[in-house]
Formats: C-alpha cells, sequence, structure tokens
C-alpha cells in the first residue's frame, strides 16, 4: 500500500464487481457501464457468473469505453466447494474473453490457479457471506491478490465483511490486498456504496489491472487516503475529514487516533515490528477505507 503513494500516476475510482443480464443481474451490460460512468467511476470490471447456468459469459464491454471511462474484462467464476460444502466464488479480474470453461470436476483453488495463469487479478469475494474459512484461505495458491473487505449486496444481510479473513491469511504469511465493491445486482440500494481506489499511470484497461497487480490500491465506502508514507518507526497519513484513523495487526496489536474532523496522523509502528500492519480510516458517517496490508 505505501508503495502506491510514491508510485506515478493518480488514483482512478473502480467497482471490480458486479453483473448484468448476461448472468443473474438486472441491467444490460450497456446500461451496467452506463450508470457507473454518469456516477462518476473512471473504470469497472462486469464480473457476470461464470458458470454452466448462464453459458459460461464473460462479458465484452470494450464498446462502453470512452475517454473518461473504461473497462476491465472479468468474471465471477465457480468450481469445486468449499469447507462449508458451497461451490467458490472467486473474482478474476483481467481475464481473456476466451478464458476456458470450467470442467466438472474442477476444484476451487485448480481454478483460481488458471485464472492467475491467464493473467488475471484474483481476489476472494463476499467471504463473510458464505462462511469462507482460514483452512479455506490457504488452500487457495500463492498469489492470490486480494480479499473484499466491503460488499454492498451482502451488507442488507449483514455479511459484507472480510476483516477477519484477511488479517488470519497475513497471519499464516499469505499477503494479500483489501478491495470494496458493490457486487451489484439490482441497481437499487446496491450501487455505488463500495469502491476500489487504482493507482495507475493512465486510464487504460492494461494500466488499471498493472497497478492492482501490483498492489497499488485502497479500498473506501467514503474516506480518500491522500498520502501514507513510513520511516520505519512511524506510519504518516493524510486524509479526507475522519473521526477514527487506526492500524491493526497480528493478534491484538494496534494503534489508534480518534478525534473529529482528523485529517492527518502519526501512528508508531513499534508494536507490528516483526508482522504486519493494515490501515483503516473511518468517517462520523462510519464510512470506512481500509488500506493495504503491509509487512512491518
Amino acid at each position: 500500500m505505501i508503495d502506491a503513494f510514491c508510485s506515478k500516476g493518480r488514483f482512478y475510482k473502480g467497482n471490480l464487481h458486479c453483473h448484468s443480464t448476461r448472468s443473474d443481474g438486472q441491467m444490460t451490460p450497456e446500461r451496467v457501464c452506463n450508470f457507473y460512468y454518469k456516477a462518476g467511476y473512471d473504470f469497472i470490471c462486469l464480473s457476470d457468473h461464470f458458470n454452466e447456468q448462464y453459458g459460461f459469459p464473460i462479458t465484452d464491454t470494450s464498446l462502453y469505453r470512452n475517454e473518461e471511462f473504461t473497462t476491465i474484462i472479468g468474471a465471477e467464476i465457480h468450481a469445486g466447494q468449499t469447507e462449508a460444502g458451497d461451490v467458490w466464488h472467486i473474482l478474476a479480474v483481467g481475464l481473456p474473453l476466451d478464458f476456458g470453461q470450467t470442467p466438472v470436476n474442477e476444484s476451487g483453488p485448480s481454478l483460481a490457479q488458471r485464472a492467475l495463469d491467464a493473467g488475471a487479478f484474483v481476489a476472494l469475494p463476499h467471504p463473510e457471506w458464505y462462511g469462507i474459512t482460514i483452512r479455506d484461505g490457504e488452500s487457495m495458491p500463492e498469489g492470490i491478490h486480494a480479499v473484499e473487505m466491503f460488499n454492498a449486496v451482502c451488507d442488507a444481510m449483514g455479511r459484507e465483511g472480510g476483516g477477519y479473513l484477511l488479517d488470519q491469511m497475513m497471519t499464516s504469511g499469505r499477503n494479500a490486498g483489501a478491495i470494496a465493491v458493490d457486487d451489484a445486482h439490482y441497481y437499487r440500494g446496491d450501487a455505488g456504496l463500495g469502491w476500489t481506489m487504482v493507482k495507475a499511470t493512465e486510464r487504460t484497461p492494461e494500466a488499471l489491472l498493472a497497478g492492482l497487480k501490483a498492489g497499488h490500491f485502497y479500498a473506501s465506502t467514503g474516506p480518500e487516503i491522500y498520502h501514507v508514507e513510513s520511516n520505519g518507526t512511524n506510519l504518516f497519513v493524510e486524509c479526507s475529514p475522519v473521526d477514527f484513523i487506526g492500524l491493526v495487526g497480528k493478534g491484538a496489536a494496534n494503534e489508534r487516533i480518534e478525534g473529529s474532523g482528523i485529517t492527518s496522523a502519526m501512528l508508531p509502528l513499534e508494536r507490528f515490528q516483526g508482522g504486519w500492519a493494515r490501515l483503516i480510516l473511518r468517517n462520523a458517517d462510519g464510512k470506512k477505507a481500509w488500506g493495504h496490508p503491509w509487512s512491518v
């Protein structure tokens, strides 16, 4: 995460997870893209369900790009069973349009590896919603890029988070980032609520995908993070006005500053040495932002 604020380029706002009428969404791909373009987003990944029920769609949204808005091709792919016995949901951003259909006997980890090999940014979506365990997380191949920290459609069910899984993965040595998404299906109360800010040199699918895979992003439902810098002893943060700026790490390791309208903080890193830390911000409305965890 810290590297993102030192790298070249600017932050672009995007939604990495949503659905259209190509699977179980209620708007056509064109309308989905137009919805996010009019909402001021820089890009989306339309991630229709890639399974036999819908004919294994990978929705081509390239026709809906313009000078101010672009799209990354991707899908929500499915295979095998989790520890709880549910089919795996795996978010793959940056898939080729000819990505191979899922064989009947393919496992979730095997499918995730295929997506990684195809060049995708791979994330674990809505882990709290269907009870992904740390054993599930550890079964995934090395190189999984992120966990959804917020999923808007699952927020209505009270199971929107993923911090519990990301923290356990980090503690077990499985580094991953934090993204926030809509997972919109209805576009009424489930859209425009969670997004990922990606640092890239330009607003193109290729540059945005490179930024994602480099870890140059943070997740938000409201607060903006302007700058993050570490001198090895302290972490300096600049942001939009918030009431809470904190760090969490292995076990109970934490540091925080609370107040009203805070726009900067200096947080000591002593408690996180030899482990990891991730940044959390919360504003007066309860909206949050999450930084990409890093080793301290």
